[in-house]
């Protein structure tokens, strides 16, 4: 029933911008002709004595307009444009992004990206960066276009400065840290509880995870650990 109304209501408040235009719509020139009253022939539609569609009073068709227009902004929210759209993408870190950029924002997957090179001052630094949590506290506009490097920070899942030995580990919503383990540093994904092995070594990284290597002349040395969000039953 819920489903009914909804679908009758969107035809008819999309189709009218008003509730006159409505109520017009459901006059005929020969009810014009006999009532010769423009007013007087919407109320008698309004009370269901005219015209051939459905009867609707005017609180209603507002409810249903308003209804039409949350549901069409909140698709519109959900459609909102990537970062990486409509950009002319060369770098192979900056692609790789791009490419896993929706997936990471709608949660179907978590990448860990782990980044090695130089800062500003010439010091080599190391991190693994948490990029859907990334992605949901910094503009990648300037990322996609070009206008700033993207660098492991402390404040991401792991840094380390190979300069100053000043190293920080931070959780995200999405993973936890286990740094004190023998088979060296893990990560374990809070949403299905699948730990991923960022060791080279290791085999491979984990379940429903992926390991790869980026080739680029930008950075010393870029990996990117790819995980498959399932939720644990």
């Amino acid at each position: 029933m819920e489903e009914e109304v909804t679908t009758g209501g969107d035809s008819i408040v999309t189709e009218f911008s008003t509730y006159e235009d409505f109520l017009d719509s459901q006059i005929t020139s020969l009810d014009l002709y006999y009532l010769e009253d423009q007013e007087l022939a919407r109320q008698l539609v309004e009370l269901g004595y005219r015209g051939s569609g459905e009867v609707l009073k005017r609180e209603e068709f507002e409810s249903r307009k308003q209804a039409a227009e949350a549901s069409r902004l909140s698709k519109r929210s959900q459609q909102k444009k990537l970062a990486s759209d409509e950009k002319v993408i060369k770098d192979p870190l900056l692609a790789a992004l791009a490419a896993r950029e929706a997936g990471n924002r709608n949660g179907k997957m978590t990448s860990i990206i782990f980044i090695r090179d130089r800062n500003a001052r010439g010091q080599e630094i190391s991190g693994y960066i948490d990029y859907a949590y990334r992605l949901k506290t910094e503009d990648f506009e300037p990322y996609f276009s070009a206008k700033k490097r993207m660098l492991p920070r402390p404040s991401d899942l792991s840094f380390y400065n190979w300069e100053t030995a000043t190293s920080t580990s931070n959780p995200t919503p999405n993973y936890q840290v286990i740094a004190e383990n023998a088979s060296g540093l893990l990560f374990k994904n809070k949403r299905d509880r699948k730990i991923i092995n960022v060791d080279p070594k290791a085999p491979n990284p984990g379940d429903n995870s992926e390991r790869h290597v980026i080739t680029t002349n930008k950075y010393i040395q870029v990996v990117i650990y790819d995980h498959i969000n399932r939720r644990k039953t």
